[in-house]
């Protein structure tokens, strides 16, 4: 059967569009998603993200070598699973500074301004501690407080204090400045993903079909407008309407370009057929690299001993019984935003404390158990690019970052990173600190740090910026998120951002959703 919209893409967006789009019963919907549905339990326990970057529900890609980082590959966990990042991420909730958005609408990008997009995040929200005038309640979208701090939580917001940086109530709110307890993407102690916030209410629904396991292997276009997608198997699909193509930063220009949509002399050299050359899909490519402090705990400070199966097991039942201890953590529920650069517009730099080691893939575990301060600069100013492997187009893409190609990255990444060992080494945090482990007193120089992080550096999994849109002639969209030269496709995710937001990307990325809803059913009278 034909479809009015086909959402290829069934993540943190593609779940909001499917729902919202849907509820006008004259819309018929299809929803597609490469990966499986959402049903190990490992999804839906708080505490189960400690097993997503090591590969539960990814994709399994990897950097190209970084030039900057010693020709390193890092690991690059994108999700394949119904909800996408939100079903694999550390859920915390938080929305990048009122002048990012700020920025976007100087770019060009009219109705993206703070006060444009304040309205989407509060329709999303159902916050159990705020509310007006800068949050929802009654949203689709579970944003609860932490359910399981430790005392060591508390010691850091004095270490911060002992630093001149405040504690903030609220680092969801318009001056996220501080440190404070993340707001969390949970429902009574259970995660609350795109998947469950607003797909599962909406699947009853007759006018809506969710297809899982399905890759699409190129949308349809003829005579200048997108008419369906053609599956891995040779399968069909017709859209009356719109194609939107919501597959995050990495998977939207890719399926763009195996589409003909991208640079022409690139996908010439792929042996993909130009449909639109297009130059800027997969590039712009942003994303925050994090550098981490881990230090060894003097005693069970943290939540490492529950690695161990007896203690797993009496973690498991204390949250059968009581929705509370190390299961009801997300364990990076605790950080803030401070300052690397002197006269910053806004914080840029962003801090997670992890309540373990070794908590996600390739960072050390302490033996004796530990405790981990990430640090990430939050506006890098290099940009990389997302492009097909010419040898096989329909193998993984290159991933490039391209991090630290600007030096100005590489400073201030170094001052955030001294910065959070400067916060676990003030007196508050001694009683629970046997010594830092990492990066060690070893690392001294500038360029001790450079080749620590070219060992150890990761990604904060914030990619973003591939298909954005803007007025100008090299933008991949107009402000309606409409691709430019094409019609009736769109593009609805992390791809759009023109410049990356303050912070963790799954909250935008479901305003974006949420916005884009709301202008293609204005348009179509829906």
């Amino acid at each position: 059967m034909g479809y009015d919209f086909i959402i290829v893409g069934g993540g943190s967006a593609g779940c909001v569009l499917a729902a919202r789009l849907s509820e006008n019963p004259a819309a018929r919907v299809l929803l597609l998603e490469a990966g499986g549905r959402d049903r190990h339990p490992f999804y839906h326990l708080p505490a189960g993200f400690a097993k997503m970057t090591k590969g539960i529900g990814s994709w399994g890609w990897h950097t190209v070598p970084q030039r900057h980082l010693g020709g390193r590959v890092l690991k690059f966990t994108q999700a394949r699973v119904i909800g996408g990042g939100s079903t694999i991420n550390a859920q915390i909730y938080t929305r990048g500074h009122p002048l990012d958005y700020e920025e976007w609408r100087q770019k060009g990008c009219e109705g993206w301004g703070w006060d444009d997009v304040l309205p989407f995040f509060k329709r999303a929200e159902d916050n159990d501690t705020w509310g007006e005038p800068l949050h929802g309640k009654g949203g689709p979208l579970g944003v609860s407080r932490p359910r399981a701090p430790l005392p060591i939580c508390k010691a850091y917001f004095e270490a911060a204090a002992a630093l001149g940086i405040p504690r903030n109530p609220d680092l969801a709110s318009d001056r996220p400045d501080g440190v404070g307890f993340y707001q969390l993407t949970q429902r009574d102690a259970r995660r609350s993903s795109a998947a469950r916030a607003y797909l599962g209410p909406a699947e009853g629904r007759p006018n809506l079909a969710v297809r899982t396991g399905v890759q699409v292997r190129r949308l349809v276009v003829e005579r200048g407008r997108a008419c369906g997608v053609e599956l891995a198997g040779g399968e069909r699909i017709e859209a009356g309407t719109e194609v939107i193509v919501s597959a995050g930063a990495i998977g939207s220009p890719w399926l763009l370009m195996l589409s003909g949509i991208g640079p022409a002399d690139h996908l010439h050299e792929a042996g993909i057929e130009p449909v639109l050359d297009a130059p800027e899909v997969g590039a712009n490519l942003q994303d925050h690299l994090d550098l981490f402090v881990i230090c060894e705990v003097t005693g069970p400070h943290t939540y490492d001993r529950y690695a161990k199966p007896h203690w797993s097991v009496l973690a498991g039942l204390r949250y059968l019984l009581t929705r509370s201890g190390p299961v009801a953590s997300s364990l990076f529920e605790t950080g803030g935003f401070w300052y690397a650069e002197e006269g910053a517009r806004s914080p840029d730099i962003q801090l997670h404390l992890g309540l373990g080691s070794g908590i996600e893939a390739g960072v050390a575990a302490m033996p004796n158990g530990g405790v981990t301060l990430n640090s990430a600069y939050l506006r890098p100013r290099s940009r990389g690019t997302v492009r097909l492997d010419p040898a096989d187009p329909w193998r993984a893409p290159l991933i490039d970052p391209n991090y630290w190609a600007e030096g100005h990255d590489r400073t201030m990444a170094i001052r955030g990173l001294k910065l959070a060992q400067e916060i676990m080494r003030q007196p508050p945090l001694r009683p629970f600190i046997l010594a830092e482990r990492l990066p060690g007193p070893d690392v001294r120089t500038d360029e001790d740090y450079a080749a620590y992080a070219a060992r150890h550096a990761k990604t904060d999994h914030h990619p973003a910026g591939t298909c954005r849109m803007g007025v100008d002639a090299g933008a991949v969209l107009d402000p309606r998120l409409r691709l430019r030269g094409v019609d009736g496709l769109r593009v609805a995710d992390a791809s759009v951002m023109p410049t990356l937001v303050s912070s963790n990307t799954n909250a935008p990325t479901i305003m974006i959703a949420e916005k884009a809803a709301a202008m293609i059913r204005a348009e179509q009278g829906l």
